[in-house]
């Protein structure tokens, strides 16, 4: 399984704090405007690129103007030559006709087919015929909670036996419990959740012998520092990374 790390990756001296050859999911919302991300391209072992629905989705993406959104979007996947990259499932703002619209207009600037991103309000007919026209799916909501957690997990391998049947290959969008990754065989997952570790002050410790983490929290009465718990932590879960690619 591929595990993609999102989020504000810590760089330094030009490159990803563990050296090379990462998972790393960027948002186009934000990498757009960040000259680092193009420089760590070649240096990474993957790359996906996020439309930035969720910032949108989530309120914090000001009002836009689709159509530019994209053709902008689909310039800086043709100018780095990037092969992973979503539609823009903003079906909550605009609605699923519009969303088709724009995938197909984003198809026609690249020459690619991006990853469709699949939402309840679609229904399950939807994802079996994206599932046998598409050779990358994913599953979104599981952040935004649109269904519980609990009723998602039980659908999970529904949804990954049918896009393998198809063919295809399967992409759970923000999800990372780590315990259950080893029960649903996804292809390939991104997460932010190595900087919890950052936020609630504490350390990650990749454990290699039973695949999971440790926590090492800061002695009382003291902070850790942010950049330096944030590379450490970086560089564990790369560590995690490297074990979900070759056991999970």
């Amino acid at each position: 399984m591929n595990l993609y790390l999102a989020g504000e990756h810590p760089v330094k001296n030009g490159r990803l704090a563990s050296g090379g050859g990462q998972l790393i999911l960027e948002s186009f919302f934000y990498c757009r405007k960040n000259d680092v991300v193009p420089k760590l391209l070649p240096l990474l072992g993957g790359f996906l690129l996020d439309s930035g629905a969720f910032t949108f989705m989530t309120g914090n993406g000001g009002k836009c103007d689709w159509d530019k959104y994209t053709e902008e979007y689909a310039e800086w996947i043709n100018q780095y030559k990037i092969d992973l990259f979503f539609e823009l499932d903003i079906d909550s703002l605009v609605g699923l006709q519009e969303v088709e619209r724009l995938r197909k207009k984003l198809e026609r600037l690249t020459g690619k087919r991006p990853i469709p991103v699949w939402h309840k309000s679609r229904g399950k007919d939807y994802f079996l015929g994206t599932a046998k026209d598409y050779p990358y799916v994913a599953i979104g909501g599981i952040v935004t909670q649109e269904i519980p957690r609990q009723t998602y997990e039980a659908a999970f391998p529904w949804f990954i036996d049918k896009a393998h049947e198809a063919g295809a290959k399967i992409h759970g969008l923000g999800y990372t419990s780590i315990d259950k990754l080893k029960q649903y065989h996804f292809d390939s997952v991104d997460s932010t959740a190595w900087l919890y570790g950052n936020r609630g002050g504490y350390l990650y410790v990749f454990n290699p012998e039973k695949g999971n983490f440790d926590k090492i929290d800061a002695p009382n009465n003291h902070r850790l520092k942010s950049q330096e718990s944030a590379l450490f932590n970086f560089t564990e879960w790369c560590k995690f990374q490297q074990y979900a690619q070759k056991n999970l």
